[in-house]
């Protein structure tokens, strides 16, 4: 039976089960977890049943292992390969095609609008992402309309985190382990996957209306408050973020660049696989006859030579000078953009960088400055 919300409830497995399929019921395309490819990535969701139970994975730099748990808790990992930001701002979009008609030409606009989108399992250091994202597609003069009709829609239902990654920072930056706005519904899932529900919004309290649930005892509430305190510490990285932004930004000749740049491949698996990373840039095609040509927008990233090409050349040709503008621009200069870093500390940038490079270490090596001579003898 259902009931409307009034503070904290709680759903069991077949009330998750009813969620998800009152979603799909109320016409939205249900993106969630699914285990594909041996990671745990976001993808359509059609029922329950296709969500990653019982799964987890272990993370470290340059290294990703899916596994088993000894339960069959629904949410038990941390973040994959893949965000939000391939739903909501994707990586190749269509912007218009145009066809030959005799000694002119006709144009088709791109595609209409998509579906409107559930997100479920947005844990908070992407709901922090997609924050950032908003501020820079939706903010401003110049919104991106291919952005907007995906994301004002967009039903999110948040998942607290209680067991971080190993490269997971986000206590650092601010950002979780606990979302505590910006959600229609948030799960914290407990023993037997048993899981208390915040609502954040009217829709949500309507759509858990749909859907079995009962009010949360005192001692769930607590309990779940108390596991995601506890997953503060159990962060895999920390980051100091306190004078990070100047230190950054007046060590534009450390040498930490050029040792780093050794490392780096220019591969670009950061930036990709950041949820906050927004640079695209256009790429016009055409048919072998002529009759038909394409306009597309696709990501770009500031790792690859052509990104900062103008007439001439271009501006940063070496490794290392785009190794120091990702790191600057994402923990410093970032502020002066837009007010707040653009890091969430979600740690996807040290899991899939195939050196194993580790931001952290790196933010922390080139803001604490070389090594005087006398302490380096005595190291």
């Amino acid at each position: 039976m259902s009931h409307a919300p009034h503070g904290p409830r709680a759903l069991d497995a077949e009330g998750l089960a009813a969620l998800v399929d009152a979603l799909v019921a109320a016409g939205y395309r249900v993106l969630g977890p699914a285990v594909k490819g041996g990671a745990i990535v976001y993808d359509e969701v059609a029922s329950g049943k296709e969500l990653p139970r019982g799964f987890t994975e272990d993370q470290d730099a340059g290294r990703y292992r899916l596994g088993r748990r000894d339960d069959e808790a629904f949410f038990g990992f941390a973040v994959g390969p893949t965000s939000w930001k391939r739903f909501l701002h994707p990586p190749d979009l269509l912007r218009f095609r145009a066809s030959r008609e005799g000694h002119g030409f006709a144009v088709e606009p791109a595609d209409g609008a998509p579906t409107s989108l559930a997100l479920l399992g947005v844990r908070p250091c992407d709901l922090a992402a997609i924050a950032r994202q908003d501020r820079v597609l939706l903010g401003g003069p110049y919104a991106d309309p291919a952005y907007a009709a995906r994301r004002t829609e967009a039903f999110v239902v948040a998942v607290q985190c209680t067991e971080p990654g190993g490269t997971c920072f986000c206590a650092s930056m601010g950002t979780g382990p606990r979302a505590e706005s910006g959600f229609d519904l948030a799960l914290t899932e407990g023993p037997a996957s048993a899981f208390v529900v915040e609502v954040g919004s009217s829709r949500g309290a309507e759509l858990l209306g749909r859907v079995p649930n009962r009010p949360a005892a005192a001692d769930e509430v607590a309990a779940a408050r108390a596991a995601t305190d506890a997953a503060r510490g159990k962060m895999g990285r920390t980051l100091e973020t306190a004078g990070l932004k100047e230190a950054l930004q007046a060590a534009a000749e450390s040498p930490r660049w050029e040792a780093v740049a050794g490392r780096c491949l220019s591969c670009a698996n950061c930036t990709l696989a950041c949820p906050t990373c927004f640079c695209t840039t256009v790429e016009d095609t055409t048919d072998v006859t002529g009759g038909r040509a394409e306009r597309w927008r696709r990501w770009d990233s500031c790792f690859s030579l052509d990104f900062s090409y103008i007439h001439g050349g271009s501006v940063r040709r070496t490794p290392s000078s785009r190794y120091r503008q990702w790191l600057t621009h994402k923990l410093a200069s970032w502020h002066d953009q837009f007010g707040e870093p653009g890091c969430v500390g979600c740690g996807r940038c040290i899991t899939w960088c195939p050196a194993g490079i580790d931001l952290t270490e790196e933010a922390r090596a080139v803001a604490r400055g070389p090594v005087p001579a006398k302490a380096a003898r005595k190291e």
